[in-house]
């Protein structure tokens, strides 16, 4: 399923498991529970969601948006949440993630290591370690905390 419920508004899912191409971009004040999703630019422009307790799998994730929040998910794929604005991440594990965050306003709790973080515009990354930090943008003032130095994520 390409675009599945783009656009939309007010969405409530449970349970549900998807496959596709570019889904719930520009959705709007929705919320996803318990979902496994296995989606490449999934939530672009997504305003006031949150997902809980669900998986998402898939790279680009979630650009471009506003007030979302990933509640003690899986995420899954290159390059998520890039250019977010009040994005939350509350006891997420991120798998195969790299170059996350960039220029991102983003608050994150993250239980395991990262492949990569690539300039973090503003807020507070906590996360067990990151193989690496890319600092290349004068205006990246994002704080990353880590528990520890490591090798690779």
């Amino acid at each position: 399923s390409e675009y599945f419920m783009m656009r939309s508004d007010s969405l409530k899912f449970a349970n549900v498991q998807l496959n596709g191409k570019y889904s719930f971009q520009y959705v709007e004040n929705s919320v996803f529970e318990n979902c496994v999703f296995d989606t490449k630019d999934a939530f672009w422009h997504a305003k006031n969601v949150i997902v809980k307790n669900s998986v998402v799998k898939g790279e680009y994730l979630a650009w471009y948006c506003e007030n979302v929040t990933f509640e003690k998910c899986k995420i899954i794929g290159s390059q998520p949440l890039c250019y977010c604005k009040g994005l939350k991440l509350v006891s997420c594990e991120m798998t195969d993630t790299d170059l996350c965050f960039e220029k991102s306003e983003v608050e994150a709790t993250i239980t395991t290591p990262v492949i990569s973080i690539k300039n973090p515009l503003s807020g507070h990354i906590y996360v067990p370690c990151a193989g690496e930090i890319i600092r290349d943008d004068k205006n990246s003032e994002g704080e990353i905390i880590t528990e520890k130095k490591c090798s690779c994520a």
